[in-house]
C-alpha cells in the first residue's frame, strides 16, 4: 500500500559505463581490455580476454573495471 509504514526500501545499483581501453575483470573470463562498445555501453561492450573476445550485455554484474 502506498501509505504503508513499511515502504520498500529496493536500491537500485548504479549502471557500470564502461569505454574502449578500460581495464576489466570478468568473475568467468579474467582480465581484459574493452575494445568495442555498442550504443554507449547501454547495448553492449566486446571485451579482448587474451585467449578469447566476448560480448557481453548488461547488466554487467560480473565485470568490474580497474
Amino acid at each position: 500500500m502506498p501509505t504503508s509504514p513499511f515502504k520498500n526500501r529496493t536500491q537500485v545499483a548504479p549502471r557500470k559505463h564502461f569505454v574502449v581501453g578500460d581495464r576489466v575483470t570478468h568473475d568467468g573470463f579474467g582480465l581484459g581490455r574493452v575494445i568495442a562498445v555498442e550504443g554507449g555501453g547501454d547495448i553492449a561492450v566486446l571485451v579482448d580476454f587474451g585467449s578469447r573476445q566476448e560480448r557481453l550485455t548488461p547488466p554487467f554484474s560480473a565485470m568490474y573495471k580497474l
